[in-house]
């Protein structure tokens, strides 16, 4: 088993981890990204890292198969925002409702594929991981999921950052991201409220 220092859940293609990865360079890093062409960009800029490992599974409430939408990358030059590459879902809609006056994404931007979805726990097993000092989720809506699902008293984890815009629906907060406070609270973590967008969890 390993310590590692760092867990991204939706890392991306890596254009924000430059300064969080050189605060723990030397210590075991895992990223997590499953849109491809993402992942593909995340392996060639850390191929040569032995401290680095990138998985490309999703990470949900279960282990199963299912379809995975993600924005074309060939849509993201006409869809004007960088960040549109990092809206991936198991839910289409999800990323559908980001439809907006500036952001006229359609069907015909969406891109499908099968892949394997694996849980936290799992995820865990997998890469053998013992403690966490910093996990950091980004995932379009399935955050609760994957919170919900960590048992704290198999994993130490100091602390944890993770979106809450689309915790009840698509930029919704409600009664979920409640109980996933209340469950943080009751593990030991405070909670700081970094931006609109982002809590801290930290012991």
């Amino acid at each position: 088993m390993k310590d590692f220092g760092l867990v991204i859940i939706g890392a991306h293609f890596g254009v924000w981890l430059t300064e969080k990865i050189s605060d723990y360079k030397n210590s075991n890093i895992l990223l997590v990204e499953p849109v491809p062409y993402n992942y593909k960009i995340l392996q060639k800029k850390f191929n040569d890292d032995k401290d680095i490992f990138i998985c490309t599974n999703a990470v949900f409430s279960e282990n199963s198969k299912k379809n995975f939408y993600f924005v074309k990358e060939t849509s993201i030059p006409k869809l004007g925002k960088h960040w549109a590459s990092g809206i991936g879902s198991f839910d289409k809609q999800h990323i559908l409702n980001h439809k907006s006056k500036r952001f006229q994404i359609s069907d015909d931007d969406i891109d499908i594929i099968e892949i394997d979805f694996i849980t936290f726990e799992n995820l865990i097993k997998k890469y053998e991981i013992k403690t966490i000092d910093n996990l950091q989720i980004d995932v379009e809506g399935a955050e609760y999921e994957i919170l919900n699902s960590i048992d704290f008293k198999k994993i130490k984890i100091n602390s944890i950052q993770f979106e809450s815009k689309h915790f009840d629906g698509t930029f919704t907060e409600g009664s979920k991201l409640g109980l996933i406070k209340e469950k943080l609270i009751e593990n030991g973590y405070n909670l700081t409220q970094l931006d609109k967008e982002n809590i801290l969890a930290k012991k």
